[in-house]
């Protein structure tokens, strides 16, 4: 995982760049595949009724994550800096819309965090484990546990974070061989009657629902850039990690939902909430409802794991630039932020125990595109605004692509919010909420340098 000839640094507020290209590959293959390929499947299935058409859409979904990256990653690469979009954006519109944006991914990241790990609760409980324990303390567990691992320094949480995702990638193309060897489903398995084909405006509503569900299936491919300033020559390794980490998940789900077609109808798949547990029953019975629920179990912890870790990144950086206390920007010696680690894993059990995740999951889905559509964004002006900013990476076809980058951001905003005004809403107003908390941590001190006098 590490360069054998990297020294790693330490400082007060210096994390350790210790990472490899395996940690920044695992983190974007882990980010994104998740149990949403279990669930979406079905979903899809009640827009789009052809397999050609199907595979053609996750095909073109894993290729719009690609063009999007392209702007993320030359943001990435020019500003290495822990925090995922915070840093750049500071660096792009200055530290109050920084701030904002740091904000919102911290409370995305640990609001899901307690949302994750609750779903895994019930998974643990599908199991047949731990039944007596409520779901919220297994919860609460979980999070302690995969915080205590990121307590312990980043060398072993990156390295937790590598074995966890090949074991859940592995797992996903163990799951694909096991279907391409099943026979065909009945053809009474799941009565297409269940689900009849929509037409008119019914049929364009699902097919939106279907395109929606594949570009958030294929969310998390920003993951590397949350640890620039710990992966080893990040101008490189930043786009490597991405480019290859889209490519391999694009290639896993095109093999999980053929396997599924092999199997199942698309008529039988549809509106199924767990799609693959379905097929994999026709195959080995209850044993692969157990498989499946032990799989989605493994992908929940992973991504508890790699949150708590990418959330306390983002801490860091905003309290080593001083819009945090800066007590939280300390850096133990194995180089793990471990005031952040704790403040996330707090918080993230907080929410987890009391329940409260559930208004911020709610409402938190224009923050997630909205946190890519301010790197395309960011991207964009810091062309014109920094012209001479060393850019191992650029973005082709500039400035088309990036606008056209953004352009699908605003327009999933758009039909969020329209889908849900209230939320958008609410959405709105915790963007703004935390203002008066900036306006307070720099309160007399002096500006900050300009953004190309610092590093």
């Amino acid at each position: 995982m590490n360069d054998a000839h990297t020294h790693p640094t330490h400082g007060h507020d210096q994390l350790s760049r210790v990472l490899g290209i395996v940690f920044g590959l695992a983190v974007v293959v882990g980010g994104i595949i998740g149990s949403g390929i279990m669930r979406a499947p079905g979903v899809v299935a009640l827009g789009i009724h052809s397999v050609p058409m199907t595979l053609l859409f996750w095909a073109v979904g894993g290729g719009v994550a690609l063009l999007t990256a392209m702007p993320l990653v030359e943001a990435g690469a020019s500003i290495p800096k822990a925090g995922g979009s915070y840093p750049i954006a500071t660096r792009a519109f200055g530290p109050a819309t920084g701030f904002m944006t740091g904000w919102l991914t911290w409370l995305q990241l640990t609001a899901s965090n307690a949302f994750i790990s609750v779903v895994f609760g019930e998974y643990v409980h599908r199991l047949g484990l731990a039944t007596a324990l409520p779901t919220s303390v297994l919860a609460v567990g979980l999070i302690a546990a995969t915080a205590a691992i990121n307590l312990t320094g980043t060398r072993i949480s990156g390295a937790s974070q590598s074995v966890a995702s090949a074991i859940k990638g592995g797992a996903f193309l163990l799951v694909a061989a096991v279907l391409f060897m099943s026979p065909r489903a009945p053809a009474g398995f799941h009565a297409a009657a269940i689900h009849p084909i929509a037409t008119g405006a019914a049929a364009v509503s699902a097919i939106i629902m279907a395109i929606r569900v594949i570009y958030q299936t294929y969310a998390g491919w920003d993951a590397a850039i949350y640890f620039s300033e710990e992966v080893n020559s990040p101008n490189r390794n930043v786009a490597r990690a991405t480019f290859m980490g889209i490519g391999l998940v694009t290639v896993v789900y095109l093999l999980v939902n053929a396997a599924l077609f092999h199997v199942l109808t698309p008529d039988q798949v549809a509106g199924s909430q767990l799609a693959v547990g379905d097929a994999i029953k026709v195959s080995l019975g209850a044993v692969g409802n157990t498989a499946v629920t032990a799989i989605g179990a493994i992908s929940l912890a992973a991504i508890v794991n790699l949150q708590i870790m990418a959330a306390s990144r983002v801490t860091f950086r905003m309290a080593a630039d001083g819009v945090l206390p800066r007590f939280l920007a300390r850096v133990a010696k194995g180089g793990a932020p471990r005031l952040s680690v704790a403040v996330v894993g707090l918080v993230s059990a907080l929410f987890a125990g009391s329940g409260s995740y559930e208004s911020i999951v709610r409402i938190y889905a224009p923050w997630s595109i909205g946190s890519i559509l301010m790197i395309c964004l960011s991207g964009v002006w810091l062309r014109y605004k920094e012209p001479g900013l060393e850019r191992p990476f650029r973005t082709p076809l500039f400035p088309a692509l990036s606008l056209f980058a953004a352009l699908i951001q605003a327009a999933l905003i758009a039909v969020v919010v329209i889908d849900d005004p209230a939320s958008g809403f609410w959405s709105a107003v915790v963007t703004v909420a935390p203002l008066p908390l900036y306006l307070y941590f720099t309160r007399g001190r002096r500006a900050l340098p300009p953004p190309s006098d610092r590093t």
